[in-house]
This record gives structure tokens, C-alpha cells and sequence, in this order.
């Protein structure tokens, strides 16, 4: 991949962006044009409510609410979806303005990219797009970057071995996708309740051992009974259920300190990708945990890392590293240029969820990254001169 043409500026970023997305192109990765005006629904629902806080939003006629696209992985999805290539395998890259509040940041930013659809080749693919985001930085002049990889399957595949209530899984599973101290998190959980009455104290009864699916039912009847409305206090019937689910666990006991040592141990798990799946390995064998598909895939994916000319030794893998997106399901990557350890210049990762969540009747695998142009550029490392 060259890019060969630069200007200063704006008409820099963007001169520079449109060469990078004709190497995509001849890549065999078609330009992809959604529209700027999306659904909100998709990115609340998908990226959590926390975004809300960072989209422009407005209503149409309808009241259908709308937002200003903040960034191009799920509109490309939803279009992909819409087409007569749903399903197959296919590749799309993009270029253009996504709109997101970013503090002392400009609030509207030009996005590069590429997403992959429907390919079974797992691996391969996460492997392809990191070479492909290491071309992109390369092609600015970032050849000498920090490249942080993680695999949220392999925490999910942990908590599956471990066979934790529900509730726990789905509250350590929100924490490692919110970036927050797990580690606080799980000595919390250990704790038991304090002991006393709680007003709710049938329902918590009610509720001990059920899943999400099961307390979502009993709050709604109890809610149907009681004659409220669809909300209490400002809560939904899922939000009130998610709470009583908690309550309930706890009151039932805490964490197993011995899944708190594993869990722990697990998280500590960083460096060298080779080393890390020997660790894995390790740590599955004392415990007795079948985490193997997972980490196979792992192992996998380094070969095929090795086998595209990537450096593994210059990798960073680490089992607690995620981007902070909930659609996430396996593979996870950062560039970052070398002593910034804030704003990455490439980022992405593989979300095969995130399609049946948007419409998909069965599963469709996809993975992509996306590219900070002006981030790029303002580094001041860009080589070449204006053609």
C-alpha cells in the first residue's frame, strides 16, 4: 500500500484519506456510502446508553429518533444488511465525516475504514485486517507504532468455564467492556450482603438461580398487576430487572473466592502472544477449565499475524484489554503511536453479534477497523509532498 499525495490542513487530511481509500479499493474493498442521518436506536442499543451523552439527536415526524452518524461501523453493517450480499462474503471500505461530542475536540472528524462481512476464516481475516491497519499508519508515516491486542471471547469463554450466575457474568462482562477496575468489582462481589430485611425480600426469593429471561417475565407481571406503566421512576422493566437479579444474587451468597483467583489470574495475563497462550494453557490446565477453543483460535490468529509479516514479538496481547464497545465478540486491536497512550491513530476488531442484533436472520461473522485521518495527519509525520 503507497499513498503518494499530501496537502496541508483539511484538504491535507482529506487528500491523503482518498489516496488511502483507493489502496482499499485495490484491495478488493468496495467504497461504502451510508448516510450521515441514522436510526439512534442501533448505536444506543449496540454501543450502550453511555453514548447518548456524545450524539447529536434529533426526531423526525414520526418520532423516530435520529442521530448524526458518530462513527461508520454499524451504518456500513446496516447497508450491507439491506443489500442483496447479505450473507456472503463481502468487503467495504469508507471515507467520510462522522459527528460525536469530544470535549475540547472538534465535533465532526473524517473517518477511514474498512469492514468484512461473511467470511468463516476467522482468524485469516482478524490477521488481514491488522496488516491492512498497519499499512494505513504506515502510509502516514507511522511505521514504528505500539500495537495492543486483545480477545474478549477468551474472557467470555473463561466466565462460560467457570459457570457463574447469570447475573455475575453479565455484570463482569458490562465492567470489562466499560474499561472499569474489574478488580474492584470482583473483591466487591465477594463480599455477602449485610444482613436485614429488604422490602422486596419475596421477589429476591422469588428470583434466586433465574436467568435475565425469567426476571424479565416476573417483573412485568408484577408490574402488569401493580398496574404501572412501562417505566418506574425513570426505570425500564429490563433496568429493574437487571437490579432485582443482582439483589438476589448476592443475598444467595458471594463471589467463589476460587473463581476470584482464577478470574484475577487471568486478567494478569499480558505481553508476548506466544507467551500469553502458553500462560493461558497454563492456567486452564490447573484450574481445569476448558478454555481451549478459545485460546486455539488465539494461537491461530498469531500464526496467521506471523504468516502476513507482522512482527508478534513487537505485539502486545493482554486479556484485559478491550475497546469499550459492547458489540465486541472476539478479536480486539490498537495502534498507537509510541509514548501516546491516549488516542489511538487505528482501532478495531472483530463483532459477529452485532449483525444478528441488527436484523440478521443467522449469523454473519465481521471484523474491521477504522482509521483516525486527521489524527494522523496532525502528527506531522506524513512523507511525500503535494502532487
Amino acid at each position: 500500500m503507497t499513498v503518494t499525495a499530501a496537502k496541508s490542513g483539511a484538504a491535507g487530511s482529506a487528500a491523503w484519506a482518498d489516496a488511502l481509500l483507493l489502496s482499499f479499493a485495490q484491495g478488493g474493498y468496495v467504497r461504502a456510502e451510508p448516510s450521515i442521518l441514522q436510526p439512534a436506536d442501533p448505536f444506543l442499543d449496540l454501543s450502550g446508553e453511555d453514548i447518548r451523552k456524545s450524539l447529536y439527536l434529533t426526531t423526525d415526524a414520526s418520532g423516530e429518533e435520529l442521530c448524526l452518524r458518530p462513527d461508520l461501523t454499524i451504518p456500513v453493517a446496516r447497508d450491507y444488511l439491506a443489500s442483496g450480499r447479505a450473507g456472503q462474503p463481502a468487503g467495504f471500505s469508507y471515507l467520510g465525516p462522522v459527528f460525536r461530542y469530544r470535549g475540547g475536540q472538534p465535533s465532526e472528524f473524517l473517518q477511514a475504514g474498512i469492514e468484512s462481512f461473511g467470511r468463516q476464516d476467522r482468524a485469516a481475516a482478524d490477521a488481514e485486517m491488522l496488516a491492512l491497519a498497519l499499512e494505513a499508519a504506515a502510509a502516514f508515516g507511522q511505521t514504528d507504532v505500539e500495537i495492543r491486542t486483545g480477545d474478549v471471547a477468551l474472557f467470555n469463554a473463561l466466565l462460560d468455564a467457570l459457570d457463574l450466575y447469570p447475573v455475575w457474568r453479565r455484570r463482569l462482562i458490562k465492567d470489562f467492556n466499560r474499561k472499569v477496575s474489574l478488580t474492584e468489582d470482583i473483591e466487591r462481589l465477594t463480599l455477602a450482603t449485610a444482613p436485614g430485611r429488604n422490602e422486596y425480600e419475596g421477589v429476591l426469593a422469588a428470583l434466586a438461580g433465574s436467568d435475565r429471561k425469567a426476571a424479565l417475565a416476573l417483573v412485568a407481571d408484577l408490574m402488569s398487576i401493580a398496574g404501572a406503566a412501562t417505566n418506574v421512576g425513570g426505570r425500564t422493566v429490563a433496568e429493574i430487572a437487571d437490579r432485582f437479579l443482582e439483589q438476589s444474587t448476592l443475598k444467595a451468597g458471594a463471589l467463589p473466592r476460587d473463581a476470584v483467583t482464577i478470574i484475577k489470574r487471568f486478567l494478569a495475563i499480558s505481553g508476548d502472544p506466544d507467551e500469553s497462550v502458553a500462560q493461558l494453557r497454563a492456567l486452564a490446565s490447573d484450574a481445569q477449565l476448558n478454555i481451549t477453543a478459545a485460546t486455539d483460535e488465539l494461537e491461530n490468529r498469531v500464526g496467521f499475524m506471523a504468516a502476513r509479516g507482522i512482527d508478534t514479538k513487537r505485539t502486545r496481547f493482554s486479556t484485559s484489554f478491550g475497546r469499550g464497545l459492547d458489540y465486541y465478540t472476539g478479536f480486539e486491536f490498537e495502534l498507537h503511536r509510541k509514548g501516546n497512550g491516549i488516542e489511538p491513530l487505528v482501532a478495531g476488531g472483530r463483532y459477529d453479534g452485532l449483525m444478528t442484533q441488527l436484523g440478521a436472520t443467522t449469523p454473519i461473522p465481521a471484523v474491521g477497523f477504522s482509521v483516525w485521518i486527521e489524527t494522523l495527519v496532525q502528527l506531522g509525520a506524513v512523507k511525500g509532498s503535494a502532487a
